[in-house]
C-alpha cells in the first residue's frame, strides 16, 4: 500500500504520528499547499515517509502526484472544499480514496428549513457507478463524525438490536483553552459550514428533511466525567450515511456546543460573517469566512493550552436481540493530556485521526473490502471496534 495524505494540518499531522506506529504500507507521502508544513509532519520519521507540495483545489495536480509516487490510497485530510478535487483527482490516478468530511451541501432555494437541497455526499453518491465500473473504493465519512460514529451503528444494528427506532450521534466535550476568550478546538470553517446550513434529519416514513440550525436542544448526559451538556441539530454526514445500510426509524446528529458558542455563531450569521463568497475590502477579495479563521488560532497548536476531554459517540434505542427495549450508547472519549504525551496531537485532532488509520490497515489485509462509493456502515464493525483497542484507544458502552 502506497498512500497519500493531502493536508498536514491538525488531523492530517495527527494521521501521520499514528501512522508511523504501523507497518501496513510501503510508502506514505504528506502532501500541504504549505510544502514547510507537510516537511514539519515527517520530521524525524523513517523512509517511508516523503514531504511534498500539492494545490488541493487542482485534481490534475492530485492525479499528477499519485502517479508520480504509485499511489495506491489517497486519504483527505483537509476541509471540504476540496472534496471532489481530490476525489476525482484519485479517481483519475486509479487510486482508493477515504475522507472525513463529504462534498458540500446546498440549501433549497425556497424552503430551507423544510426541504433538502443538495445533500452532504450528493456529488459524490452521484459518480458511484463510475467507481464500481473502475473496481476502485472511495470510502467516505471515515473520521470520527462522521466514521467511528457511523461503525457504532453497524454494530448495534448487528450484535445488540433486532430492530432500531432511532440513532441518535451525540458529540459532547468538557474541554477549555486556557488563555482565550473563543478558541475552537477543531477548524472553525468547517465548524461554520455544518452548525449554519440547516440541519438534516432522516425518518423511515419522510426520508430525508431539514429543521431550523440549533433546533430541538436536549440535554445529553457524557460519561467519563464529562456530564451534562446541551446538544442542539447541526448538518452532519452520519444522518446521510447511516440510513443508506442500517434500518433504523429516525437518525439525528447533535452536537454539544455550549451556549456562547452557539452565539458567536448566530452572531457570524447575522453579520454575514460566515459568507464563503468573496467581498471587496479597498483593492482586495476576501471571504468573511477565511478572514475569521484567520483570526483565530491554529487548532493543531492549542493542545497544551486545552485541557479536558471529548467524547464522540452513538445513541441507539429500540429492540435487543432478546425482544426487550434497549437504550445503549456506544461511545470513544480522548483525555487531551492523554494525547498530548502519547503523540504530541491534541484530543480533538487525535480522535479524528486515529479513524481512517485503522481503516487503511483494515483495507491493506483485506479484512475491509468493496468497490463503490460507500460509508463506513457498508463494513462489518467489529474488526474495526477491536482495531481501536489494539491501537491503544478503547470504546466504551452504556
Amino acid at each position: 500500500m502506497r498512500i497519500l495524505f493531502v493536508g498536514a494540518g491538525g488531523v492530517g499531522s495527527a494521521a501521520v504520528a499514528i501512522a508511523a506506529r504501523r507497518q501496513f504500507f510501503d510508502k506514505l507521502v504528506v502532501a500541504d499547499y504549505d510544502l514547510a508544513r507537510a516537511n514539519r509532519a515527517v520530521a524525524g520519521l523513517d523512509d517511508r515517509f516523503v514531504a511534498a507540495r500539492l494545490d488541493a483545489s487542482s485534481a490534475e495536480a492530485v492525479a499528477a502526484l499519485c502517479r508520480e509516487h504509485g499511489i495506491t490510497h489517497v486519504l483527505n485530510a483537509v476541509d471540504p472544499r476540496f472534496v471532489i478535487p481530490i476525489f476525482t483527482g484519485a479517481f483519475a490516478a486509479g487510486a482508493d480514496y477515504l475522507d472525513m468530511a463529504m462534498s458540500l451541501s446546498r440549501p433549497h432555494p425556497e424552503r430551507p428549513y423544510q426541504e433538502c437541497g443538495v445533500k452532504l455526499g450528493d456529488e459524490q453518491f452521484a459518480m458511484a457507478d463510475r467507481w464500481v465500473q473502475a473496481g476502485r473504493l472511495a470510502l467516505v465519512g471515515i473520521g470520527v463524525e462522521p466514521g467511528l460514529s457511523d461503525v457504532f451503528a453497524r454494530y448495534a444494528a448487528d450484535e445488540l438490536f433486532s430492530s432500531i427506532d432511532e440513532i441518535g450521534v451525540r458529540d459532547g466535550a468538557n474541554l477549555t483553552v486556557e488563555g482565550y476568550d473563543f478558541a475552537p478546538t477543531f477548524s472553525i470553517w468547517t465548524t461554520i459550514e455544518e452548525c449554519l446550513n440547516p440541519p438534516v434529519i432522516w425518518e423511515r416514513e419522510r426520508g430525508w428533511f431539514t429543521t431550523e440550525p440549533f433546533s430541538e436542544p436536549e440535554v445529553f448526559d457524557f460519561p467519563e466525567g464529562i456530564g451534562p451538556v446541551e446538544c442542539v441539530n447541526v448538518e452532519h454526514e452520519e444522518v446521510l450515511l447511516i440510513p443508506r445500510w442500517v434500518d433504523a426509524g429516525r437518525v439525528t446528529f447533535k452536537y454539544g456546543l455550549g451556549t456562547e458558542f452557539i452565539e458567536v455563531l448566530k452572531t457570524l450569521r447575522k453579520l454575514g460573517l460566515h459568507s464563503t463568497r468573496p467581498v471587496s475590502v479597498g483593492d482586495v477579495s476576501v471571504s468573511p469566512r477565511d478572514v475569521g479563521a484567520a483570526c483565530l488560532p491554529d487548532p493543531a497548536t492549542l493542545g497544551d493550552k486545552m485541557r479536558g476531554k471529548t467524547c464522540a459517540g452513538t445513541w441507539v434505542r429500540g429492540t435487543g436481540t432478546d425482544g426487550t427495549r434497549r437504550e445503549v450508547y456506544l461511545y470513544h472519549v480522548v483525555d487531551n493530556e492523554w494525547s498530548m504525551a502519547e503523540y504530541g496531537h491534541q484530543a480533538v485532532v487525535w480522535q479524528t485521526a486515529i479513524n481512517p488509520v485503522i481503516a487503511l490497515e483494515l483495507l491493506a489485509t483485506g479484512t475491509w473490502s468493496g468497490v463503490g462509493v460507500l460509508g463506513p456502515e457498508a463494513f462489518p464493525a467489529r474488526p474495526f471496534l477491536d482495531k481501536l483497542v489494539e491501537y491503544g484507544s478503547p470504546w466504551g458502552l452504556r
